[in-house]
C-alpha cells in the first residue's frame, strides 16, 4: 500500500510541475537543486536496504550533480581567505617596521 501512495505522490507532483509549466510558472531552478539532493537521499536508502552498488552509483550521480552548484559557494570562500590572507600580512608587516 505505501507503494502505491508514494507513486500517488510523484505522479502529482510531476503532472503538477506539467501544469504550472504550461500556464507559465516555472520552477526548474527548484527541481534543478533538489534533484541531486534526491539522488543523494535514494542513494544513502539504497545503501541502508543492502544494494550497496546501485546506492553508491546514485550518491556519486548526486554528488557530480551537486559539484557545479556548489563551485559557486567554494570560489566565494576562497575568495574571503584570500581577502583575510591579504589583510593579515599587511598588518604582519605594520608589526615588524
Amino acid at each position: 500500500m505505501m507503494g502505491k501512495n508514494a507513486l500517488g505522490v510523484i505522479l502529482v507532483v510531476i503532472g503538477g510541475l506539467m501544469v504550472m509549466k504550461f500556464i507559465g510558472i516555472h520552477l526548474g531552478w527548484i527541481i534543478g537543486i533538489l534533484m541531486p539532493f534526491i539522488l543523494i537521499g535514494f542513494g544513502v536508502v539504497g545503501i541502508r536496504n543492502n544494494s550497496k552498488v546501485i546506492g553508491s552509483i546514485l550518491i556519486v550521480v548526486g554528488g557530480l550533480m551537486l559539484l557545479p552548484k556548489l563551485f559557486g559557494l567554494i570560489s566565494l570562500l576562497l575568495a574571503i581567505a584570500l581577502i583575510v590572507w591579504g589583510v593579515s600580512m599587511f598588518k604582519n608587516r605594520q608589526k615588524r617596521i
